[in-house]
């Protein structure tokens, strides 16, 4: 009967077509879903990486005790964000290798001649206020290194910026001779008469221990880029400013270039411009914005440089541009796919 029915049926009208299969469900991360295998742990590892030609040449200008500065301040960070995660029973992640680079940064950022206390301090401040109270690795809203950098400033000045002279090789006391530094020198258009450019670049002057070789930093600085960690927008646009406001409005009456050149090559500009700047958590993720970003650091280190009290502006800067980092985002936030901009003086249909 049924085949009857099926005959009787006119020749138009097909048999319905079998339902495909659904798919099974798909569980979908938030975009972007592009993979290609490299992890948090792999991108601090080769900034670390980048950062070791600066750490071994301080450690050859300062000696013993400049090397202890530095694993002073990874201990720290280190124990900090174990010890905060455990008590607080979080997921432990110092595997990330974050909190190393965060140490290291910091203890760059120092001079060779602090007492211990202050790196061990400024690695607890770095992971404790400035990371983990914020959610912990990708939710802090300034670069850890350089906010306890400035803490530590505020807390001890003098010891923050008395700077033994170059090869004063120090071992277990902090006991040096002090000198000006070059930027310091750089404040008041002192140029000719304190210091020389190929020594500035080179790496044979007083500072922060992980700032004074620009060749170093630059070899670190082009690793990154070639190794794409980091992207040249915000190194380009900060180092320009500087360089087209140092050259037009030298100080003192300095000449132009070799104030330009010393003022790029002085202090811890070249160290925040590629390795502090381009943090991933602390600055904008769009050209547009990492150009405005660079371009805003550059001037206010120009200003600080210029005006303030301290003679370095860098790690001021960068903390405010920090703070301007979501505004940047969304001045350049791209339109969501598959929806076009509507042109000027277009109706809604």
């Amino acid at each position: 009967m049924e085949d009857l029915k099926l005959q009787e049926q006119p020749a138009s009208q097909e048999a319905p077509a079998p339902v495909a299969e659904m798919p099974p469900l798909l569980t979908v991360s938030p975009s972007p879903h592009a993979r290609q295998g490299i992890t948090t742990s792999h991108l601090m590892r080769d900034v670390i990486i980048a950062l070791l030609p600066a750490t071994i040449w301080g450690i050859y200008i300062y000696g013993l005790r400049a090397a202890l500065v530095i694993l002073f301040s990874v201990l720290s960070c280190v124990v900090s964000e174990l010890l905060f995660q455990i008590l607080l029973k979080r997921t432990v992640t110092i595997s990330d290798c974050s909190a190393i680079l965060t140490g290291l940064l910091l203890g760059l950022n120092l001079p060779p001649n602090v007492p211990f206390y202050v790196p061990i301090v400024g690695g607890m401040f770095a992971i404790i206020v400035v990371k983990q109270l914020f959610g912990g690795i990708g939710k802090n809203i300034m670069n850890p290194a350089l906010a306890a950098r400035v803490f530590l400033m505020l807390c001890w000045t003098n010891q923050m910026t008395g700077f033994p002279k170059e090869y004063t090789r120090l071992w277990w006391s902090a006991d040096a001779v002090t000198s000006a530094t070059p930027l310091a020198s750089l404040k008041v258009g002192a140029l000719a008469e304190n210091f020389n450019l190929l020594d500035l670049f080179l790496g044979r002057t007083g500072g922060c221990i992980g700032e004074i070789s620009v060749l170093m930093l630059l070899i670190g600085g082009a690793y990154l880029l070639v190794r794409r960690v980091i992207s040249w927008q915000i190194p380009v646009a900060y180092l320009g400013v500087v360089a087209l406001l140092t050259f037009l409005f030298p100080a003192g009456g300095a000449d132009r270039l070799p104030y330009m050149v010393a003022s790029l090559c002085s202090g811890g500009l070249i160290l925040g411009a590629f390795f502090m700047a381009t943090d991933y958590v602390t600055s904008p993720v769009t050209n547009g914005g990492r150009l405005l970003f660079g371009l805003g650091c550059g001037l206010l280190t120009f200003f600080i440089r210029r005006f303030g009290g301290y003679p370095e502006g860098v790690s001021f800067s960068i903390l405010i541009m920090n703070t301007l980092v979501w505004y940047l985002d969304m001045a350049f936030k791209p339109h969501v796919y598959g929806i076009q901009r509507k042109k000027k003086g277009e109706k809604k249909a």
